[in-house]
Formats: C-alpha cells, structure tokens, sequence
C-alpha cells in the first residue's frame, strides 16, 4: 500500500496563463503507476483527467491541448465572491 509521501511529482508541472488568467499544472503520480494530470484554478478548484498517461510528458502535452481547444477559462471556476442566480 502506497503513502502520500510516496507521491512523485514530475518536473514538468507548471504555472500557466491567459488572458490574465494562472492555473497550476500538476504532473504527478504513485511508484509504478501512470501519470495523473490535474488542474488547478486560482480558487483550488481541480480538474483531474479521469485518464492516466505513459509519461509526464504526454500529461503535459494534454493540457496544452486542452487549454488551446478551451482556452483557460475552460478550467477555472467560480470564486468565493461569486453568485449563482
């Protein structure tokens, strides 16, 4: 069984803007596993893929793609000082 302290990170994990927008790629992954890739917004929402990849690298490379098919916005969420009506 695997600890949180078993985590790897990969090198690869970023900050990235646009449009005066950051969120934190997050490239990490157990002993023995594949890769995860997960986003994180300015607020701590998270987006997670729910798919693994062979390496940091294709993790990586997915999230570039998707921030230029979405753009950012695709992966930031709602603030605490926003409504909902």
């Amino acid at each position: 069984m695997y600890e949180e302290n078993d985590l790897i990170g990969s090198d690869l994990q970023q900050s990235f803007s646009q449009y005066g927008r950051t969120v934190e790629i997050y490239i990490y992954r157990m002993p023995d596993t594949e890769w995860t890739l997960e986003i994180v917004d300015e607020y701590d929402n998270s987006t997670v893929w729910d798919e693994t990849f062979a390496t940091d690298q294709l993790a990586l490379d997915a999230a570039l793609k998707a921030f230029e098919e979405e753009s950012i916005y695709g992966f930031v969420g709602l603030g605490p000082d926003d409504v909902i009506h």
